[in-house]
Parts: C-alpha cells; sequence; structure tokens
C-alpha cells in the first residue's frame, strides 16, 4: 500500500503524485510551500512539535476557534505531533525523513543537527532526498538572527521604500518575503527533483528570507548594484513611470498604471486631453517622470468629473491600465467577476474549509482540495500504520 493511500485512503492525483514531502517546516514559508507542493499531488507529512505549529495559536481571526492564519497554507496535509526530545518520537522523525523524497525544514542553523535530522546526518540513509533548508538569513553571519519577515523587510531596505515620503517608515501588509521565500522553495525543489530524475543524485537546497527579499526588490536594489543609486521613499509613486500611482475621482480613488507612450495617449484621449501627450513636458517617460508635479494637477482636475469605478470602467474598455482601489473582500469579488474563481473548499463531509485556489493552472493535471487542514496529530496512526508495513522493505518515497 502506498503512503497516501495509507494515510488518505485513496491514491494521489496530480502532477506530483506519488511524491512523499517530510514537512518539519512552521509558520509561514515552508508551509506555503508545501502546500502548494500538495495541491499538485505530493504527500505531505506535517510533523508538528507536541504544541502544535505556532500559526494554529496566530488569533485573531479565528474560524470557530481554529486560527484562519494557520488554516491559509496547511491544507491537503496530515498532521502527526512528534516531541524530538522522545527516544521513540526521534526515531520515528528520522524514519519518515528517511522514507520522503522531500524534507523541509526551517530552523535556526544548526538546529537539526543535535536531532540527527540535518542533511548531513539524512543523506547516507536517504542518498537520494531532496533535503530543503530555509532560513532568515543564510547559515554564515546571520545565522544567530530570527528568521522573521519583519527583520527581512527592515534588514533589506524594503521598509525605507513603503509609506509617504515624509513619514515613517512602512511594513507590507503581509508577510511578502515569507512568500516569496515558500516560491523559491518550491522551485528549487522542483529543480533538484528534476536533477535527481537525470541523475538519481539527492541535493541540498537553501534559502533564506534576506536574498529573497534583495532579489524580490528587483529594479530597487538593481538601482544600487548597478548604478550606486539609492531609492528612497516615494509614497505610490513609481521612481521611473508616470502616471503610475492612485488618482482621486469623484467618488474614491483610481490607480492608473501608464507603462509605455502608446497608452499615455490614450489615456489623454478618454480624459479629453488629446493634446497633452504631444506637450514636451509628458511625451515620454522621462519627461513624465521628470515633470510629475505638473502633470498629476491636470490628471487629477480631469478625474474629478467621475467616479472611480466610471473611469475605471471606461479606461479599461480603452485598453488603459485602471482600477479601483478595493479591501480584500472587493479583490475577491473583482476576482470572481473576471471568471477566476478564487475560493475553493478543502475537505468533505463536516470539515470543509474554504481558502484561495491555488494560482497554477494545469490542462491535465488540475490541483486538487481534497483535505482540510489537518487537526494537530490527526494522522498519527495512520502515519504510524504506513511506518509498520513499509518496514518490510527498503524502498522509499514513490516506491513504497
Amino acid at each position: 500500500m502506498t503512503l497516501n493511500e495509507a494515510i488518505f485512503g485513496r491514491e494521489a492525483t496530480g502532477a506530483l503524485a506519488g511524491l512523499v514531502v517530510a514537512d518539519f517546516s512552521r509558520v509561514l514559508a515552508g508551509p506555503y510551500c508545501t502546500m502548494l507542493l500538495a495541491d499538485m499531488g505530493a504527500t505531505v507529512i506535517k510533523i508538528e512539535s507536541p504544541g502544535g505549529d505556532e500559526t494554529r495559536q496566530y488569533k485573531p481571526p479565528v474560524s470557530g476557534d481554529e486560527s484562519t492564519y494557520y488554516l491559509s497554507v496547511n491544507r491537503n496535509k496530515r498532521s502527526i505531533a512528534l516531541d524530538l526530545g522522545d527516544a521513540d518520537d526521534l526515531s520515528t522523525a528520522r524514519e519518515l525523513a528517511s522514507r520522503a523524497d522531500v524534507v523541509i525544514e526551517n530552523f535556526k542553523p544548526g538546529g537539526f543537527a543535535r536531532f540527527g535530522l540535518d542533511y548531513a546526518s539524512i543523506m547516507p540513509a536517504n542518498p537520494s532526498v531532496i533535503y530543503a533548508s530555509i532560513t532568515g538569513f543564510g547559515t554564515a553571519g546571520g545565522a544567530a538572527l530570527p528568521g522573521y519577515d519583519l527583520l527581512a523587510q527592515a534588514l533589506s531596505g524594503m521598509m525605507s521604500l513603503t509609506g509617504d515620503p515624509h513619514g515613517a517608515p512602512f511594513r507590507s501588509g503581509v508577510a511578502v518575503f515569507d512568500v516569496m521565500t515558500g516560491l523559491h522553495a518550491c522551485i528549487g525543489i522542483l529543480a533538484a527533483l528534476h536533477h535527481r530524475d537525470l541523475t538519481g543524485e539527492g541535493q541540498q537546497v537553501e534559502m533564506n528570507l534576506m536574498s529573497s527579499a534583495l532579489s524580490g526588490l528587483v529594479n530597487q536594489t538593481a538601482a544600487y548594484a548597478i548604478a550606486g543609486h539609492v531609492p528612497t521613499r516615494m509614497g505610490n509613486e513609481h521612481p521611473s513611470l508616470y502616471p503610475y500611482a492612485p488618482f482621486p475621482t469623484a467618488d474614491g480613488e483610481i490607480v492608473i498604471a501608464v507603462g509605455n507612450d502608446s497608452l499615455f495617449r490614450a489615456l489623454c484621449r478618454h480624459l479629453g486631453l488629446r493634446d497633452l501627450s504631444e506637450d514636451p513636458r509628458f511625451s515620454s517617460p522621462p519627461a513624465r517622470s521628470a515633470h510629475r508635479i505638473e502633470l498629476r494637477a491636470i490628471l487629477v482636475e480631469s478625474l474629478r468629473h467621475k467616479s472611480a469605478t466610471d473611469w475605471a470602467a471606461l479606461l479599461q474598455a480603452a485598453g488603459v491600465p485602471a482600477a479601483p482601489i478595493l479591501d480584500v473582500q472587493g479583490g475577491i469579488d473583482a476576482a470572481t467577476k473576471l471568471g477566476l474563481a478564487p475560493v475553493v473548499e478543502a475537505g468533505s463531509g463536516d470539515r470543509v474549509i474554504p481558502g484561495i485556489r491555488n494560482p497554477i493552472g494545469f490542462s491535465r493535471t488540475a490541483p486538487s482540495y481534497d483535505w482540510a487542514p489537518p487537526l494537530l496529530d490527526e494522522g498519527r496512526s495512520d502515519i504510524l500504520d504506513w511506518l509498520v508495513g513499509a518496514r518490510a522493505t527498503p524502498e522509499k518515497g514513490h516506491h513504497d
């Protein structure tokens, strides 16, 4: 019997069916990565401490008494609680790692070595394992720094770029570098699996929040690396493009994103400002950026005659990138109207938890949402029963 049959009651489907993931990660970056893998068919065993993933206590908001934070990144997994200080539980943890195709962890550097669960300890028994390690700031000088997204936002320069230019630095409204690092982890794991398919070789894959942050700041960090330019906080404005910002209207604000001259000409036509695009002050992206104060005043005067919703409809119909600024409920409603079906339900029977759709679409192997985020330790008996049966064969992972 395969692991998926043993702990989920049926064979897996999806692009990653048959892949076994021992998930020792917690909070956000690792669990987000493994949820994406699980959506795509991987069998993910979530190994938690007896107290559970910290995010189970990240409240409010809640659904019933469960943290929506935890629920947001843990569907399609089964949970087993193991105390790594207990000899029997540690033996189970090592056995799961030795039989998995992928092991993922986000403990402080060196934290797993004392349990014999680091890559160097696992690799001799499982030479083809893909071992993904996520840290906050790498394994050298930043090894002692705790891996909190807020620290990465501060140290990377992100917060210096966010907020009003005359106000205080702001963090992003979501743990953006945790999510980005989770995506990088997913990409790295899939690349390493492809290499293993070609060579039979496993390897360790390492990610950290700081490197993801500096990579994710793209043009801002590149401006310094390439030209020595240190970018500064500009509120909602773009350093290189204008108009590319929110603007007030008769009712609410609208975002207008003009990325080239043809879009600017179209904007001017539909605002009744046809001649504006020929004005030398506004005839090219550098000119518009240099004269943004004058241009803003002209655009604001024109936009005050209609609501944000009306302007968005008119400009979108003309091919000009524009949208009203919505709250999260409005964003989900907008995606629904666009036919993106953003909300899915994971689970069945008396445990069905809504969540956000996996953003990757497949023409043949669609993501599935069969299992609600697990209760703590709810998969223990099935997972242990599978291990008992699996001990009769040396194979692991997708060969079991």
